[in-house]
């Protein structure tokens, strides 16, 4: 089977995108401090993009909780791989998710913080696809609304490759 990726969303957009998600973010939080929670390892681009255009002092941590494993489907059992290594407790923590699907990896990560005592939780997310969604979450910062197609890059991945590539892109299986 050979792999084809078509260009989605453009990294000019995605940049243009997460300009306005910053403006939102400086407007409602202005100096208090915040927590930036990457989920590793999609996030990371969208969350270092952000960061950079963030006002307020920001302290950056990760999580790696995982449910896809080398699948382009959920196996629906949700894992955390790396837990935080600070206290969240009285603090304003910002969840960076690359892509918010089913909901239910941000559905059990957001009950299991908010037992820890953090001032507020906002969750903040490149991509949705809301036709995917089991859960119900609140997205409090997004991106795109994408149809129900497996993407890659900007962070985004097909059993670790993809990750790289600037835009956000459609992969397709093609029989050769």
């Amino acid at each position: 089977m050979k792999q084809v990726v078509k260009v989605l969303i453009p990294t000019e957009d995605i940049r243009r995108k997460t300009d306005e998600i910053a403006e939102q973010i400086n407007n409602d939080f202005g100096d208090e401090k915040i927590i930036l929670l990457g989920i590793l390892k999609g996030s990371v681009f969208f969350m270092t993009d952000l960061a950079k255009r963030l006002k307020m002092p920001v302290e950056m941590c990760f999580m790696d909780v995982s449910s896809y494993y080398d699948d382009a489907e959920s196996s629906g059992d949700v894992k955390i791989n790396l837990d935080l290594d600070i206290s969240i407790k009285n603090k304003n923590v910002l969840i960076v998710e690359d892509i918010i699907d089913t909901g239910r990896t941000l559905h059990m990560l957001m009950e299991r913080l908010s037992l820890r005592g953090p001032a507020s939780i906002k969750l903040a997310a490149l991509l949705n696809k809301p036709t995917k969604r089991e859960f119900d979450i609140t997205l409090d910062y997004m991106g795109f609304e994408i149809p129900n197609k497996f993407v890659v890059g900007y962070g985004l991945d097909y059993a670790q490759r993809y990750r790289n590539l600037p835009y956000i892109g459609v992969l397709n299986f093609i029989d050769e």
